[in-house]
């Protein structure tokens, strides 16, 4: 796997149509995201905001920055992209090829196709008698859920790999992780169909420090579609 930055500045400049990458090419963009949500949020130039959407725009934009200055430019970022099958659904955010056209993993990529999906949600959502206070993972009050959103293939149906990124601007990662998983529980309680233990989120790498973390979760969806891994990424604002 090409792993770090310096292979990636090698390829800068000269990708050309018909570039292939290795599948595991996509734990790489993670990182390079999960890497560049510290320097973000602490930016001193970044007006504070805690709307989603705003949020999100600003991240999208240091995002860009970033790739432009990290040998990353044959990747860009796109906010509320529509989804590759449901065209009149949005992606929060979305990783497209920039300037080239890429195979991975058998599949051609060019400008106006999805990576890698990306879905934006607060760690606590506002309070609303209209929204469902699980709604990062499931609501049963529309189809907006961020976890369910996948499992239905809503979103991403064309994709086995997915992001999301966590604001999280209440308590804790270790409150949020535990609560998610409680919430899992429920559904499974409430027996509803297509969900089970099997869609908690582990938590696999915790910068205490920064204030970040990196969950992981598969799931399930509905056939034909395969099962979706999720890399969650989540920032203490």
């Amino acid at each position: 796997m090409l792993a770090d930055k310096n292979n990636y500045q090698s390829l800068t400049g000269r990708l050309s149509k018909g570039t292939h990458l290795p599948g595991e090419w996509l734990a790489t963009l993670t990182k390079f995201i999960f890497d560049t949500l510290v320097e973000w949020r602490d930016n001193p130039l970044r007006p504070k905001e805690s709307s989603e959407t705003i949020l999100s725009s600003q991240l999208c934009s240091d995002l860009n920055s970033a790739s432009r200055h990290q040998g990353w430019d044959f990747v860009q970022f796109k906010q509320e992209e529509p989804d590759g099958v449901y065209t009149n659904r949005r992606i929060d955010l979305a990783a497209t090829p920039c300037g080239t056209i890429i195979w991975l993993e058998g599949v051609q990529y060019n400008q106006y196709q999805t990576l890698l999906p990306i879905e934006c949600k607060r760690l606590p959502i506002p309070t609303d008698p209209k929204r469902d206070p699980r709604e990062y993972l499931y609501t049963n009050l529309s189809s907006t859920g961020g976890v369910q959103r996948f499992k239905t293939g809503h979103h991403g149906a064309k994709h086995i790999h997915a992001l999301m990124i966590g604001y999280v601007q209440k308590q804790n990662i270790l409150y949020w992780n535990k609560q998610l998983n409680e919430w899992v529980q429920q559904l499974c309680d409430e027996s509803l169909p297509n969900w089970s233990l099997d869609d908690q989120c582990i938590l696999t790498e915790h910068k205490m420090t920064e204030k970040v973390a990196r969950l992981n979760s598969i799931h399930s969806r509905s056939t034909p579609l395969p099962p979706i891994n999720i890399t969650h990424l989540w920032v203490e604002m």
